[in-house]
């Protein structure tokens, strides 16, 4: 009857430590929120306009299109000056809900495309087009993360 005892014990101090583990986890002031697929250009000296006009149209109205479509979220572009000859003076950024979306967007975003500017050969042709008026330095794809409020003194 005591060895019993004892095993009943011991198992229900085994419960209470795992319960109070549980409860002691650290809660994080973060969480995972939206990816953004950003893009880093840089627009050839003299090319700025040109570039710019392009932005302002056809890549405003696609990423308008792929909005409508709800592949993605929404769009930025932002403007830095270049810090040495390699380097990005435009960012692109379109931010996607999460991964899935992000992977599930390429049919959309090909559907949009060949309704905005046609066959393959167009969209072929108006990536080198571009070659003459910018370059792409790199892709990347990032996860924003969010700040939670921190709790005051006495909450958890």
């Amino acid at each position: 009857m005591t060895r019993r005892r004892i095993g009943w014990g011991l198992f229900t101090l085994a419960l209470v430590l795992v319960g109070l583990s549980v409860y002691a986890q650290v809660q994080r002031p973060y969480r995972p929120g939206s990816v953004w697929s950003i893009a880093y250009i840089r627009m050839k000296p003299g090319m700025e306009s040109a570039y710019l006009t392009y932005v302002s149209n056809d890549w405003k109205r696609e990423q308008e299109a792929l909005k409508s479509a709800g592949a993605i979220l929404s769009y930025r572009v932002i403007s830095s000056e270049a810090h040495g000859p390699t380097d990005w003076n435009v960012m692109l950024m379109t931010e996607y809900k999460d991964l899935a979306t992000y992977e599930a967007s390429d049919r959309k975003a090909d559907d949009v495309a060949q309704k905005m500017f046609g066959s393959d050969e167009k969209i072929r042709q108006g990536y080198k087009d571009r070659l003459e008026i910018r370059e792409v330095l790199g892709e990347r794809l990032a996860r924003e993360i969010v700040l939670e409020p921190r709790a005051t003194a006495g909450t958890q």
